[in-house]
């Protein structure tokens, strides 16, 4: 393994040109064919619904796949949940963020004016005290803010309550200088793992239901809603298709994790939307201390268990039994693994696993045809 053309030496898991077996493990790999298919498909998916594609940053973290996605996957631009995170994206290239969350803290508040003098940036509130610090940050900056009123629409999480409550809010945000009233969000992000297909389509519909009765209120006071934004990789496909919303908002479509598959396994076709796995931790068998069990370099540092454990990618007859901080335990009871193996590992949930890495390590037909930097790792203020 040469490291020759890779400015920054040995901090890489891998160079450019390597065969798959000489990536240093763990590491976080991207199958591009399966990345691209992904992207690809719900290209496609946004367009036949006639819905703007806003795909969540938060996943990936990357400059890369963002500008990817708005380049070649119908992307308008991206979300972000944090102000670091956009300001690192906005500094990779990505010109449009919208801040699908709350931001009350004074300085974020000043950051986030600041931001939108070099690209459009659009921000979510659910407070009528937030509006008046946003006006007076844009003023300052001399920038005009797109604010989008976020109503709860059943995740119990952000969000003003819809109807009323939320046209009172949007009255103050379209009053208020260098404020631009532009819709509202709605997102029930925990229904998006109810695996229940009935279940999780009655959950959406309460959600369509809101939203359909806050832009009807909205609209009847004179505030046309030009946004209505929500969704994501679980339930696009119902908001997309109700005639409401008009922008979604999935972001682990393109990666899937091992969470998505038990979601997509109650669906009767085996698929949501047809997206594959095309993220992995790839580990190596670092010790074979007894029959029956093998132990990989990827514990608790190398993947986010808290949507449940990996998968073994590809091996129906391994089990990813147990992690402790740097050790996978795998139930080998055919005893075909040895030293050194090579296994990918589908993670239990993608989008805190990739804030893990420094690199995705992305491959192709065995070797490694880029590497990729998850540009906002960490940037979690």
């Amino acid at each position: 393994m040469t490291y020759d053309d890779i400015d920054i030496g040995y901090d890489v898991p891998a160079a450019i040109g390597d065969n798959i077996a000489d990536i240093q493990t763990p590491a976080l790999i991207i199958d591009l064919d399966a990345f691209e298919r992904n992207v690809a498909r719900m290209k496609d998916h946004a367009e036949a619904m006639g819905v703007r594609l806003r795909p969540h940053a938060k996943t990936h973290k990357s400059a890369d796949v963002a500008l990817y996605q708005m380049a070649s996957g119908g992307a308008v631009g991206v979300c972000c949940q944090k102000i670091s995170e956009a300001e690192a994206l906005v500094r990779g290239g990505v010109t449009d963020v919208l801040i699908a969350n709350e931001v009350a803290d004074p300085k974020k508040i000043d950051r986030l004016a600041w931001l939108a003098e070099s690209a459009h940036v659009s921000v979510c509130v659910d407070d009528p005290t937030v509006v008046a610090a946003l006006s007076e940050a844009a003023a300052l900056h001399g920038v005009t803010l797109d604010v989008l009123v976020e109503i709860d629409c059943g995740a119990r999480r952000c969000g003003v309550l819809p109807g009323a409550p939320a046209v009172e809010l949007a009255k103050a945000v379209a009053a208020a200088p260098n404020l631009a009233f532009t819709g509202i969000q709605a997102y029930h992000g925990s229904a998006q793992h109810i695996y229940d297909p009935v279940e999780r389509r009655a959950a959406i519909d309460k959600a369509i239901g809101m939203a359909r009765e806050t832009a009807d209120l909205l609209r009847d006071a004179g505030l046309e809603p030009a946004i209505v934004t929500g969704a994501g990789t679980g339930t696009h496909d119902l908001e997309g298709a109700s005639g409401v919303y008009n922008e979604i908002q999935p972001g682990s479509y393109i990666f899937m994790d091992a969470d998505y598959a038990r979601v997509r396994s109650t669906e009767g076709n085996g698929t949501i939307g047809g997206f594959e796995h095309a993220l992995f931790v790839l580990t190596s068998i670092m010790s074979k201390p007894a029959s029956g069990r093998a132990i990989c370099d990827a514990g608790l540092k190398a993947h986010s268990i808290d949507s449940g454990l990996p998968t073994v990618f590809e091996r129906p007859d391994l089990t990813f039994a147990s992690a402790s901080d740097e050790h996978g335990k795998i139930e080998d009871p055919q005893d075909t693994l040895t030293l050194n193996d090579r296994l990918r590992l589908v993670p239990g949930h993608c989008d805190p696993t990739c804030n893990l890495y420094d690199w995705y390590v992305c491959v192709r037909n065995g070797r490694v045809e880029a590497l990729w930097p998850v540009t906002a790792r960490g940037k979690l203020y």
